[in-house]
């Protein structure tokens, strides 16, 4: 009975949701190395940059750019600095109806080295067919679906594996055997190996695309308070004080710690948010501090020296979903555990196909198999 039921779970999600978890596996093994694609992109467009002693202030690139793009048609949006001694600044400019653009600055001179419109680059476009299939909030559901289902054809694929009769069998492959048989075999043996970490990418999947649901239940799992949303208290004829101020107050909240990117407030209740690493940390994003606009204050601390059960959990979502957790050697693994969806979804459907539609034809087989002995 648990097989019968698994068995239809299985053939009949995979058909359903096959092709968008084929999108995402092989979108998801590109963004595995999205960071040296990116790197090498940006290279080729805007050319090299060669490393020197001392890097230009934050606010120095900040003037500059305000004076080649100015205000109001562009406001800054996000500031990101280089994690690569050769890379650039990333500057981001709002404008109103019109994309993003991304400022490309030299961070040894403060050069505009040119912009670019990143929703149209390569890596974003991957990013957002793996996350909403190009498809805003109604694809980011349709991915979110798709990864539960994914989750659910793992632990199917498991249960239906044939090793678990004879565990020799469940890892053969029979090269002379008919194109029918070869296929199931080739099908239950990725499928058996990539199963676990398809396992994970659909779960994690699943949980970041609904998360305004999933966080209070990661939270609450492990008896954490749900941190509140930072908000900015508007002040009436007060204006947003100077970034200088805003940078010190975050240097103090988190001594020791560098800036890596600023996010700007965009409206009159959202705040500064300036990403911090510590020596220690290979993670650019995993400590934050939060600052109220029009006061400076810090709304919220995020330290990774001292997070919460719960963030510690949302954050391991990151390494299990890109597979960053072993550094490169399981990186590699997770370039081709994304490939395996297109595998198991062409063998599924060769399966699928010449599989007897007709209860009476599955007898009649079984007769003519029985006669012909």
């Amino acid at each position: 009975m648990i097989r019968r039921t698994a068995f239809k779970l299985h053939r009949y999600l995979g058909l359903v949701t096959g092709l968008i978890i084929v999108i995402v596996g092989l979108t998801g093994s590109l963004l595995v190395f999205r960071h040296e694609i990116n790197h090498f992109l940006l290279q080729s467009q805007f050319g090299q940059i060669v490393p020197q002693p001392q890097q230009i202030s934050i606010l120095s690139v900040i003037d500059t750019v305000k004076a080649a793009y100015p205000e109001p048609k562009f406001t800054l949006s996000f500031f990101e600095l280089p994690t690569q001694a050769n890379a650039p600044i990333r500057v981001e400019l709002g404008s109103k109806n019109q994309p993003t653009t991304e400022v490309i600055v030299n961070p040894y001179t403060g050069k505009i080295l040119g912009d670019r419109i990143p929703q149209y680059t390569i890596m974003d476009i991957a990013y957002n067919l793996h996350n909403n299939l190009l498809a805003g909030e109604i694809g980011t559901t349709l991915v979110g679906i798709a990864a539960f289902f994914l989750f659910v054809l793992s632990i199917t694929g498991i249960v239906l594996w044939s090793g678990w009769r004879k565990l020799l069998t469940g890892f053969k492959i029979k090269t002379n055997a008919s194109i029918k048989r070869l296929n199931f075999d080739i099908h239950k043996v990725v499928g058996i190996i990539a199963a676990i970490f398809l396992a994970i990418n659909g779960f994690t999947g699943f949980c970041w695309n609904f998360y305004s649901y999933t966080q209070p239940i990661i939270y609450a799992a492990t008896f954490t308070p749900t941190p509140p949303e930072p908000a900015s208290k508007p002040v009436q004829g007060k204006s947003t004080i100077a970034l200088a101020k805003m940078l010190k107050n975050a240097d103090e909240a988190l001594p020791g710690a560098k800036t890596t990117y600023i996010s700007f407030p965009s409206s009159p209740e959202s705040v500064f948010m300036v990403g911090k690493q510590f020596p220690e940390e290979k993670e650019v994003w995993r400590s934050r501090v939060y600052l109220d606009r029009y006061t400076g204050e810090v709304l919220q601390l995020r330290n990774s020296r001292s997070l919460s059960l719960g963030d510690e959990v949302v954050d391991s979502f990151n390494w299990w979903h890109f597979g960053t957790f072993g550094g490169l050697p399981t990186r590699i693994l997770y370039f081709f555990v994304g490939l395996t969806p297109l595998i198991l979804f062409i063998t599924g459907l060769v399966m699928w196909w010449y599989q007897p539609k007709n209860p009476l034809t599955q007898k009649r087989r079984k007769l003519e198999k029985l006669n012909c002995k």
